[in-house]
């Protein structure tokens, strides 16, 4: 099979067009509450619901774009691209679907504040009752768990001589450092914002840091390879795509390996900590609670009750809540992508190894990307369509580590690891934390 050069030029061609026509759709922004809404929250000791409703975000947040129009123009790019690249073109397809998603988040921001949000939000990124591919267990049953290791006395022990001490001002500096030389001949920012609801977020090559945070050196290792190795990496590498420049954008079909990835690299550069891990269990069991309907209140207390404090109880549920009722009954669901992810990329790196194919693996940082697009993606870059990444983390550089650990770990899998671990809870009985 080769590609022609009309080919390359169509794709390049309706790639940039996607990319023109998302560009003011941003689900983020769109949903964003004021920095004083939370002190007003805490002021009145979290008994007053947050004053959002649907009204709030037509008055005070309205979107960039208008809703026909911008729908009209997606479903116009995707007859351009079975027209101009085939129905059955495996790239076509990534770009329809991509085209489709967008017209789902549109859905979803024009019912901000009513449960018609919630019902798309979880056809872009799941429910907590879904069980994981190919398994019975549930993503709420998998937070849950993850909330109980994360939540064992030793957990909290092991960082907490790690002070909390570092200025969002003092955190942008440090990472502009950390990552110049990761990105070396390309241009990235880091500066601060109090316009996020994280303590920090990547958009496009910039890493947004709250003016509000503080960070422990913890954090900062976390956020220069979560945020910067794999988010920024990725948009940067998508830029770099000769043909296919709509890699550099995402859809909300590419969240969960962007943000299983995030969390993957994490682990392996043992850079992350008990405390970070819960955060992402915590949001799951969140996510839960207001599918099943709490209000925003029975949210903040309940992490109150677990020992987390006002502001952190406070950030859980306004993670969950934005877009949605804060009454109960609409919530925003994007938050089950880091469990679900993770749980997802470990599984393809191991399948990758079992099945003899690791030269897959750079490709998860080809761009703005879901698992399920890999094979196709590695057929197109052995046709000189897709171009291989610039930008890797040093154990995707050199595959030899990571097919030793993901090798056994596979081999772990054959093991009864419950019966083993009997006889060394027996050993333990008789120590204490």
């Amino acid at each position: 099979m080769s590609i022609s050069e009309q080919y390359k030029t169509s794709l390049r061609e309706l790639s940039d067009e996607l990319i023109a026509i998302q560009k003011p759709i941003l689900i983020l922004d769109a949903i964003k509450w004021p920095q004083e809404y939370e002190n007003r929250f805490l002021a009145n000791s979290g008994k007053r619901l947050p004053d959002i409703d649907a009204a709030f975000y037509q008055a005070k947040n309205p979107l960039a774009f208008d809703p026909k129009t911008k729908r009209e123009e997606l479903i116009s790019l995707r007859h351009k691209i079975e027209k101009r690249l085939g129905k059955h073109d495996a790239l076509a397809k990534m770009l329809c679907d991509t085209t489709a998603q967008y017209e789902v988040v549109i859905d979803m921001l024009t019912q901000r504040g009513h449960r018609g949000f919630m019902d798309a939000s979880r056809q872009l990124y799941g429910s907590a009752r879904e069980h994981l591919r190919g398994d019975k267990l549930t993503l709420i049953e998998m937070g849950q768990r993850l909330c109980e290791i994360f939540s064992l006395p030793a957990a909290g022990h092991l960082s907490a001589h790690y002070s909390v001490d570092i200025p969002a001002t003092e955190a942008v500096k440090q990472l502009q450092d950390r990552l110049q030389h990761f990105f070396h001949d390309s241009n990235f920012t880091v500066r601060e914002t109090d316009g996020i609801v994280s303590d920090a977020a990547a958009g496009g090559d910039c890493i947004k840091v709250n003016t509000h945070a503080s960070f422990s050196s913890l954090d900062i290792r976390v956020l220069e390879v979560h945020e910067g190795w794999v988010h920024v990496g990725t948009t940067l590498n998508g830029r770099n795509q000769p043909w296919a420049t709509w890699l550099s954008v995402g859809s909300p079909r590419i969240t969960a390996l962007q943000e299983g990835l995030a969390v993957l690299i994490e682990t392996l550069t043992f850079s992350s900590y008990p405390g970070r891990a819960r955060k992402i269990s915590d949001r799951v069991v969140a996510i839960d609670m207001a599918e099943q309907g709490a209000d925003f209140i029975e949210v903040y207390r309940h992490f109150v009750e677990q020992g987390l404090t006002p502001k952190q109880s406070y950030k859980i549920a306004q993670r969950v809540f934005r877009g949605g009722d804060v009454s109960g009954g609409s919530c925003f669901t994007k938050d089950l992508s880091y469990v679900k992810g993770f749980v997802e990329t470990v599984n393809f790196i191991r399948s990758t190894i079992l099945s003899d194919l690791p030269q897959l693996l750079p490709l998860l940082f080809v761009g703005k990307i879901a698992l399920d697009d890999l094979p196709a993606l590695y057929e197109y870059q052995q046709l000189g369509v897709i171009a291989p990444p610039r930008y890797l983390p040093p154990m995707f550089q050199d595959l030899n580590g990571l097919y030793v650990w993901f090798g056994f770990s596979s081999g772990m899998s054959a093991v009864n690891l419950e019966s083993i671990q009997q006889h060394f809870k027996v050993l333990f009985q008789h120590l204490k934390v």
